[in-house]
């Protein structure tokens, strides 16, 4: 296929351009003629790839031809018009036009229009809508942590969205309430910043919490922008004691042990023993209240003070000394699981000794029967026994002289 020289083309393009301009500004509507283009409208992200497709339903050999929004012939027929190497040729048939647009910006948003040089110009339009990705949000406003009770206000900020994005706040999966997003246009672009606030009392149960901004636009999956600010909170201790075994016994080696769970973690300790002193043989060690040898006297409410300098609290435990030879818990309950497998089993075999009884005697009384069917009318024991054998001989008799 030959092509016409340069100059030649170049007039053959201006021609179907003012062809084009003119058909544009007459706005004929073709309907139901095959030869009239259809498109269809995009939306692409920005960096994407768009196709635009143009197709007719008949062919008369006429050339279709992609312009772009400033009116500029991008493709026509096969050919290229416009050196950008972002626009590609997808397809080219009698009937149909397809081209590509890689790496899209913003500034190729706009309308652009498909032509056919028929006589006269038949045209259709596609929107192309860029989107503008937004930014990884960031959040600012936690520095240092906060003592439980107190506030601290979040604040999230994306830029480079078009449509203005929208952002909502997490505490884990849980979505919180935040103020309404400030949309603020960005100057010289057509993409705007968003901002959100969130302001939480916080309490210990906020202490290590992820607080996530999440970012929700059409140009993004849900969750593909995120960011997570964790939160530090300092409050009290919670003091727990708890005992070095559950059966402490006279004579022997004892301890407890000061949980305070607080954040920071407690400076200092403080044991005392309630309505008294602590006894002569119970040492404090920090968190531990150690007793060398355990003794009756023993016996009472002991007090445990943990203090971080946020605040402090108590707690405390009741020692109760057993006698040396006291059974342990698991030992009482293994007995009295033991136990309880003896009692099953005797059962059982009494069960069995009486249905073992019961099957015997009645095999028993069995034999005596037939043995006794011939001792009726015998004169002795051995006659007794063959008329038993006998069996049916004696039992005919028996009924003949009774009718």
């Amino acid at each position: 296929m030959a092509f016409p020289s340069a100059p030649s083309a170049l007039w053959s393009v201006s021609l179907l351009t003012v062809l084009f301009t003119a058909a544009v500004h007459s706005n004929i509507v073709y309907d139901d003629d095959p030869l009239q283009p259809v498109t269809s409208d995009e939306t692409v992200s920005v960096g994407g790839t768009v196709t635009l497709t143009c197709r007719v339903a008949e062919s008369d050999n006429s050339s279709l031809q992609w312009s772009n929004t400033a009116q500029q012939t991008l493709y026509f027929g096969e050919k290229r018009a416009l050196r950008d190497n972002r626009i590609q040729l997808h397809r080219s048939t009698s009937t149909e036009l397809s081209i590509t647009i890689a790496d899209v910006q913003l500034s190729d948003e706009g309308e652009y229009t498909c032509s056919i040089f028929t006589m006269p110009v038949r045209t259709a339009r596609a929107t192309v809508t860029v989107l503008g990705v937004p930014g990884k949000p960031q959040i600012s406003g936690f520095e240092n942590a906060v003592t439980e009770g107190g506030k601290v206000t979040l604040t999230c900020t994306s830029t480079g969205s078009k449509p203005p994005a929208r952002l909502r706040w997490y505490r884990g999966d849980q979505e919180l309430e935040g103020r309404p997003d400030v949309v603020e246009p960005v100057p010289d672009d057509p993409t705007y910043n968003v901002s959100s606030e969130l302001t939480l009392e916080v309490s210990r149960s906020d202490d290590n919490a992820l607080i996530t901004c999440a970012v929700d636009h059409p140009s993004l999956a849900p969750g593909d922008k995120r960011s997570e600010q964790p939160l530090r909170v300092l409050y009290s201790p919670n003091v727990q004691i708890l005992p070095e075994s559950d059966l402490p016994r006279e004579g022997e080696k004892f301890h407890l042990q000061c949980l305070g769970n607080g954040n920071p973690e407690p400076g200092s300790y403080l044991w005392e023993k309630k309505d008294g002193e602590l006894p002569p043989l119970a040492k404090a060690d920090g968190a531990f209240l150690r007793f060398e040898m355990l003794n009756k006297s023993d016996n009472g409410v002991y007090l445990c003070h943990a203090d971080n300098s946020i605040g402090n609290s108590q707690g405390e435990y009741t020692l109760l000394v057993q006698d040396p030879t006291a059974m342990s818990t698991s030992s009482g309950v293994d007995h009295a699981v033991i136990g309880g497998v003896v009692a099953v089993i005797v059962f059982i075999l009494l069960c069995l000794l009486i249905v073992l009884g019961r099957y015997l005697i009645r095999h028993k009384g069995t034999y005596l029967t037939h043995e006794a069917k011939g001792s009726d009318d015998a004169p002795d024991a051995d006659t007794a026994i063959i008329n038993a054998e006998g069996g049916h001989s004696g039992a005919e008799d028996k009924k003949e002289y009774f009718i």
